[in-house]
């Protein structure tokens, strides 16, 4: 266990409160890993329904808040809420393509996109206790899947972003800037980096190997001109995120059911994470704990809507990013809930962080995304695959469907549009097809001392 964490102490690391400082920077550390994936999708629907600068501002800042108020309830929770393990809640790509549909409807807009959020965290919440018994369902076989599914995924969106972004631009024609060999050399040296303070330093200094080299683009990127803070000037200095600053929310019935459905696949992918978390920590998950999660997943949609953002989960970047630095206290996600809640109220620091290019965070995603598909390793090499050979079928099976979206991108796109955010989301694929096949394959034995070494 790192340096950091008191041997001596009969506190379990996850509970483990550490020092001011070292919990202040950790948790910085956590908020710069999903920065730019926190604040996407505000620019995606912002787009799509041409918001002014001033309302795209507006829900990038409530993104934030959100957000960390969202990372609270999972840190500390009580009785009812948050599953109390180091999670960072972010908001989920699975809603942009419903929120869309919902927003350029002109009987809805955008109050229509926050009342449909509202009662999909309504329902969330109820549904809760449901899912929670579908928790028999994940054994070590479909959780290592998962989380390899998750790690292996992701891995494109980091090596993408060591790149210099998307390889196409909007309009489809190629990205010129993609793969300059200075957007390369800077991700080897921040690479070379990481593994260099990991091998040779020693407590929070490696613990905050991800966070030093991110710094060090960002200088290196300063240099090159490409941080522009152009508009900086207009930000305001603060600003109170106020509930329904849109207006009043607009319920719609088909609304309501295409964030719903969102809501229950966030429930089935947060499954998946929540125990993969559990394992890496050597926290439990059972099932009273579960529910306290996926209910916070509600609650957080919930609080989402009321203050004008999105549906929120979990961040598996931010899962990663525990397995590499070794620290597992939820403290340190905690803080990382508040430095999110000042961004938030405090829109020129966010718009400085916003400047941060991609190319700065290719190498420190990698990293935490490959750690990502290692824990799903680790897992799986606890599983018997000689005596149960059904075990190698539902690996290779759920792996291979749930890298579908990954490899082939248009391998569905003949289905209905509907069904975009089921076959759109590998993670999605792999627990259905996991889920699926240990329930036919180890009917009689995945319950089995032998079904795991």
């Amino acid at each position: 266990m790192d340096s950091t964490i008191n041997r001596k102490s009969r506190v379990h690391p996850v509970d483990e409160k550490l020092a001011l400082w070292p919990t202040f920077v950790m948790g910085l550390q956590h908020v710069l890993v999903m920065y730019s994936a926190c604040i996407i999708v505000p620019l995606i629907l912002g787009a799509a329904l041409d918001l002014p600068k001033d309302k795209l501002s507006l829900i990038i800042n409530a993104d934030l808040f959100a957000a960390g108020l969202a990372t609270l309830v999972q840190c500390f929770g009580n009785r009812f809420f948050g599953i109390r393990l180091p999670i960072m809640m972010g908001v989920t790509f699975t809603a942009v393509a419903p929120m869309i549909a919902i927003g350029v409807n002109p009987d809805l807009g955008i109050t229509g996109i926050f009342g449909a959020i509202i009662a999909s965290g309504l329902i969330g919440i109820a549904c809760a206790p449901l899912m929670g018994k579908l928790l028999r369902f994940f054994p070590p076989v479909v959780t290592g899947s998962v989380l390899l599914v998750i790690g292996l995924s992701l891995m494109k969106v980091g090596i993408e972003w060591a790149a210099g972004g998307e390889p196409r631009l909007p309009d489809g024609s190629p990205n010129p800037d993609f793969g300059k060999p200075i957007y390369l050399a800077i991700s080897f040296f921040q690479l070379a980096l990481i593994l260099l303070i990991n091998r040779y330093a020693k407590g929070l200094i490696a613990n905050t190997s991800i966070l030093i080299a991110m710094i060090c683009g960002f200088i290196c990127a300063t240099a090159l001109g490409d941080v522009s803070l152009k508009g900086l000037d207009e930000a305001a200095w603060f600003g109170m995120i106020k509930p329904f600053s849109f207006g009043l929310p607009t319920f719609d019935t088909w609304a309501i059911v295409s964030m719903s459905l969102v809501m229950l696949v966030t429930m089935v992918e947060s499954t998946g994470m929540f125990l993969a978390l559990g394992k890496m920590v050597d926290q439990e998950i059972d099932e009273k704990r579960l529910v306290r999660g996926l209910r916070s997943d509600g609650l957080g949609t919930l609080l989402g809507g009321i203050f004008n953002a999105f549906p929120y989960t979990s961040f598996s970047q931010n899962i990663g990013l525990v397995a590499i630095s070794g620290v597992t206290s939820r403290y340190v996600a905690a803080s990382g809930a508040f430095i999110l809640i000042l961004l938030g109220c405090f829109p020129k620091m966010a718009f400085i962080i916003a400047s941060l290019p991609l190319y700065a965070l290719g190498a420190a995603a990698m990293v935490m995304f490959g750690t990502v598909a290692l824990m799903g390793v680790q897992i799986l090499s606890n599983v018997n695959f000689s005596h149960h050979r059904s075990n190698i079928l539902i690996v290779s099976s759920s792996v291979g469907i749930g890298l579908i979206p990954t490899i082939a991108p248009h391998f569905f796109q003949h289905m209905p549009a509907w069904s975009k955010m089921i076959t759109d989301s590998g993670i999605i694929l792999c627990v259905i097809t996991a889920v699926l096949l240990n329930a036919l394959l180890n009917s009689n034995s995945h319950h089995s001392p032998q079904a795991t070494k």
